[in-house]
């Protein structure tokens, strides 16, 4: 229930947060929001902090991601639902491979994508199409898809917890 959350400690909360965004500033500052009336409002303070996130804070997010067609490591609710979202890209593991190397060659960070729903065709087409990205170009698009991965993160935790 939303009640749980809202009354657990601050560390606690925080570290529920982590699953979504593996940002400890944005999980303090949700956390410290607390409390929520609704599921919405988790989800809507959620999203308003993490759009106030940087670069540097985006970086620690990205890198707490697996890679694009690799299996999440763990058992936690991160792990879970980085398992969910990526179970339509399967079965092209070589060029997945492939193009997350070009990538973080190119861009420095590993490749994100949004990926619940799409098929490993749609997610190849996305990389490639984006390696031809400049620097902030990328920095932008990369923001967007992180920012729809809290989103449903947050989503599914608050729905969790309601």
């Amino acid at each position: 229930m939303l009640e749980r959350f809202n009354g657990l400690a601050p560390e606690a909360a925080e570290e529920a947060l982590l699953a979504c965004c593996a940002s400890p500033d944005w999980a303090a500052r949700v956390a410290a929001a607390r409390p929520y009336q609704t599921p919405a409002d988790l989800v809507v303070a959620g999203v308003t902090a993490y759009d106030e996130l940087g670069w540097a804070d985006l970086q620690r997010v990205l890198a707490a991601h697996p890679r694009i067609g690799e299996k999440p490591a763990g058992d936690g609710a991160d792990a879970a639902w980085s398992r969910r979202e990526q179970s339509g890209v399967r079965g092209a593991d070589d060029e997945l491979a492939r193009v997350n190397e070009a990538y973080e060659d190119r861009f420095g960070h590993l490749f994100l994508i949004f990926a619940s729903g799409k098929s490993a065709a749609e997610v190849l087409a996305a990389a490639r199409g984006r390696l031809g990205n400049d620097d902030e170009t990328e920095r932008v698009v990369v923001r967007g898809e992180l920012r729809k991965i809290v989103e449903l993160r947050l989503e599914r935790m608050a729905d969790a917890a309601a």
